[in-house]
């Protein structure tokens, strides 16, 4: 029986160590109070520290069951976490001394985790509650005189020591220059580790295009032949036969041969023009309502129903023949799951614009959903999954999207977001 490995997360990973961290300290502070001379503190203040390390030990003994349950860790709870530690820090120094207590700076640990893990929004918080929690543990303790510095004898016994004060205003400009510095550092990190993998992603994708390309280019040498033959063969049938019923297949068969040629010169065609930047600037939704009237042609068992919104009848794209095919792709797919009725819809603003594409078919299984725009990923069994990468491919390209999802009246929604005025790097 094969081995079931645990994957973890990198944010469960990173409560695991929350945790190794919140048990390390209650060690060390048993072994403080341990070290400590009983009689320099009342025994109340003993119930009370051994009360609040029972708390955090409890707290930690819950977050390792939790650990162990199937659900994801999010920031809030990280960040409830962090304020757990921070309470019950600030709870046993009152009962220690107060700032006069050397673990007071401790408060930098959760401030730098929540710094290098969480947003910075929380982080700021983490921070504002760490500075409020010193601020108020100089004027509100209960004192331990094995703990507190040496005062001048004109000085009164709750004054604060000059000391303290210096421990404060350190710990005050330690806390701004981690929520500032290390905040950036972190999130230019992430974005640097996003970027790496958008990027070995985009690599992966292009490899499996020239792969399908390949092929693709090697096909259609090979299709030229048997379509030419076909079509000399439907001319012939056509002068033979001239019965009402036949005469219409034979056409209909005639306009598919030559949209089949068509297509394969367009894959010479589009492959020169793509190698020099060629495309052409068009009034989208005059662009939709050709492509549409050329599907048609494609797929006359689809009926479809097209609108556009009144704020895009005049926005232009910049197009070329690879947008037709991913656009075709997602019509064909509407079409395959219900032919009845395809609706397709444009919207968009000065900045983008929104293709809808509706039908009304079983929808999209959840477990499929995720997996879908991958190679040789198909809900459909005759399917090979290549139409719905190839436009995931194009649409990228125009530095767009593509998201599908089941639609509440039945069927599935295909949403394309195109960029009006996408980047020079297009």
């Amino acid at each position: 029986m094969p081995t079931k490995v645990l994957q973890l997360t990198a944010s469960i990973a990173n409560l695991r160590r929350l945790a190794i961290i919140r048990l390390i300290l209650i060690f060390a502070l048993i072994a403080g109070l341990i070290y400590i001379d009983p009689g320099h503190s009342p025994a109340r203040f003993d119930t009370a520290h051994l009360s609040i390390l029972a708390f955090m030990a409890l707290v930690n003994m819950l977050t390792y069951w939790r650990l162990q349950q199937p659900w994801p860790v999010t920031d809030v709870e990280y960040f409830f976490q962090l304020l757990v530690d921070i309470g019950s820090f600030t709870w046993l120094l009152y009962f220690s001394g107060g700032a006069s207590n050397p673990f007071v700076s401790y408060y930098l640990v959760p401030l730098t985790i929540s710094a290098a893990v969480l947003p910075w929004r929380f982080t700021w918080v983490v921070a504002g509650l760490s500075l409020s929690a010193y601020t108020l543990l100089l004027f509100f303790y209960q004192p331990l005189p094995f703990l507190q510095p040496a005062m001048d004898h004109s000085q009164h016994n709750n004054a604060l020591n000059a000391h303290i004060v210096g421990m404060w205003i350190s710990f005050a400009l330690s806390t701004g220059l981690i929520t500032y510095f290390v905040v950036k550092m972190a999130n230019a990190l992430r974005q640097q580790e996003i970027s790496q993998a958008a990027n070995r992603e985009n690599e992966l994708r292009d490899e499996q295009i020239l792969a399908v390309a390949t092929l693709a280019a090697g096909t259609a040498h090979e299709l030229g032949t048997p379509l030419a033959t076909m079509t000399v063969l439907v001319e012939e049938l056509q002068q033979e036969y001239q019965q009402q019923h036949l005469t219409e297949d034979l056409s209909l068969l005639n306009t598919q041969l030559s949209s089949c040629k068509k297509i394969l010169q367009n894959l010479v065609t589009t492959a020169e023009a793509h190698n020099h930047g060629q495309r052409q600037c068009l009034i989208f939704v005059e662009y939709m309502q050709r492509l549409l009237d050329h599907w048609q042609v494609l797929r006359p068992d689809a009926n479809y129903h097209f609108s556009a919104s009144e704020v895009c009848q005049t926005l232009t794209l910049e197009v070329d023949n690879t947008l037709d095919q991913a656009i075709t792709n997602l019509l064909n797919n509407a079409a395959d799951a219900k032919p009845d009725n395809v609706e397709v819809t444009i919207d968009g603003n000065e900045n983008e614009l929104i293709v809808m594409i509706q039908d009304y078919g079983e929808g999209i299984a959840p477990e499929i959903a995720e997996q879908l725009g991958k190679p040789f990923i198909s809900t459909k069994g005759k399917g090979l999954g290549l139409g719905l990468f190839l436009s995931h491919a194009t649409i990228s390209r125009y530095h767009g999207s593509i998201t599908l999802r089941s639609h509440k009246d039945g069927g599935t929604l295909a949403t394309v977001i195109l960029p009006v005025n996408p980047p020079p790097s297009l």
